[in-house]
């Protein structure tokens, strides 16, 4: 089966629109813990360390994020420094958004938490009424990658309150907190290899659930001692995530290159059974 760029006017061929977002495997697992532990560390940063104050610094991570994003809603297939970009940006502006609401806010992490997953199922409701996909690999069009990218954003923010929730208003602790999260998550995983439940079902949960993992992981790291954390600083960590991150999508956009992401089939709405406008390069089979 073979490839080729087109106009689309040729006749006896199949549409496709190249994948804008990655495949679900180890990897992008990986990423995504990384990118929101350096969301964490990244946030804490500018608003504790540096003393932006956290609604400048959400300001700032807000503005960021939209620049981001209109580059990534813009661009005509997967790139991996694009995409990552987005999602450390979604988690850093989460981290101040949710510490701006629970701390400046005075409205606690409980009741973060609560705003949060209100809006999340908001979010996930108009996504269901909209007849977009729901299959996070094979969204391609630009409503569907649209809410796909609010969704993300909620979630991140949601991870934050969650996972001062977890530490500090139940008192477990950053260390315990993310050995318990850890283990939802393998639950997460060995249902989608031993149970017929859809694996879109189970992935955003897991999706979520990195945040407050990638949350704890960052406070363990750059807390102090006696707040259960190593000590590492904000400073410190988040350069060290950083080089993390950039090796893992380095070595992401070499595999990329070498083996292609195959293309989506072009998709219709599923509610309507209308055809969808694509937001990727279109591409035809011979």
């Amino acid at each position: 089966m073979s490839f080729d760029s087109t106009s689309m006017q040729q006749t006896g061929q199949q549409r496709y629109v190249m994948r804008k977002l990655p495949h679900i495997t180890a990897v992008f697992w990986i990423l995504k813990i990384v990118a929101t532990t350096l969301g964490e560390t990244g946030g804490d940063l500018l608003a504790q360390t540096l003393q932006v104050g956290y609604l400048v610094s959400t300001i700032i991570f807000f503005a960021l994020f939209a620049v981001a994003v209109v580059f990534q809603l813009r661009a005509r297939q997967f790139h991996p420094a694009i995409f990552w970009t987005v999602i450390v940006l979604t988690s850093t502006a989460g981290t101040t958004l949710s510490d701006l609401m629970n701390r400046t806010g005075d409205i606690g992490y409980t009741g973060g938490a609560i705003v949060l997953t209100s809006c999340l199922a908001v979010v996930f409701l108009l996504w269901w009424r909209s007849g977009q996909t729901l299959d996070v690999e094979n969204v391609a069009t630009f409503k569907g990658e649209l809410l796909y990218w609010v969704a993300i954003l909620f979630s991140n923010s949601l991870g934050t309150s969650s996972g001062d929730f977890m530490s500090d208003s139940l008192g477990i602790g950053f260390r315990d907190s993310a050995l318990i999260v850890s283990l939802v998550m393998l639950a997460l995983l060995a249902a989608h290899y031993s149970t017929p439940i859809n694996s879109m079902l189970l992935f955003w949960p897991a999706f979520v659930l990195t945040r407050p993992l990638g949350a704890t992981a960052g406070d363990a790291l750059s807390k102090p001692r006696d707040h259960g954390g190593l000590a590492w600083g904000t400073e410190w960590t988040t350069a060290a995530l950083v080089a993390v991150l950039v090796g893992l999508v380095v070595y992401q956009t070499i595999q990329v290159r070498r083996h292609p992401l195959d293309p989506v089939p072009a998709l219709v709405n599923r509610r309507t059974g209308e055809p969808e406008q694509p937001n990727g390069a279109l591409v035809s089979v011979s």
